[in-house]
């Protein structure tokens, strides 16, 4: 029951949610969101972005800023989006302060070392209320699309010399 209603969540939240991204396209997830069984067992309640340390990080939706600041020695930046969400980032050096107004796109932070990946990474998390959610759930996907086969294929030929190839012996006198 709380699978359906997590997923019934995420597709109402890509309907109505910013489609922004914290880093620059395309995002390489070093280690993918892995929501806890419950609330004080072991998880992850993000997404780690690979990118250098010094990469500008950028609000995905317009808000307020609801925490900048240091925790357990780590800079911390958490906005709060419309609707109640709000999305997290470190270990980051935040350029703006608590309370401030932030608009879509706009670069809040610069990621700074420290970070729990082998190599430099931002953690991004989101959560509704006290609930963690999967932040990748506010990027847009893209739209599959079918691509040719390049090479010979079917085409009006085939279908008028009765399914062979053109030029083969059922077309010859």
């Amino acid at each position: 029951m709380t699978t359906l209603l997590l997923s019934l969540f995420l597709t109402l939240l890509q309907a109505v949610a910013p489609t922004g991204r914290p880093l620059p396209a395309p995002l390489t997830v070093a280690r993918w969101w892995d929501p806890p069984p419950g609330p004080y067992a072991a998880g992850h309640r993000g997404v780690d972005l690979s990118a250098p340390v010094g990469a500008r990080i950028r609000a995905v939706g317009a808000g307020q800023v609801h925490y900048a600041g240091l925790v357990a020695g780590r800079g911390v930046l958490s906005l709060t989006l419309p609707g109640g969400l709000r999305t997290t980032y470190e270990p980051v050096r935040p350029l703006v302060a608590q309370g401030e107004r932030v608009a879509a796109g706009q670069v809040v932070a610069v990621l700074a070392e420290g970070s729990h990946c082998p190599a430099a990474c931002l953690h991004w998390g989101l959560l509704a209320g006290e609930t963690y959610l999967d932040p990748l759930a506010l990027v847009a996907r893209p739209t599959p699309r079918l691509l040719p086969i390049p090479g010979p294929g079917p085409g009006p030929d085939t279908a008028a010399a009765g399914g062979g190839p053109a030029g083969s012996a059922a077309d010859t006198p």
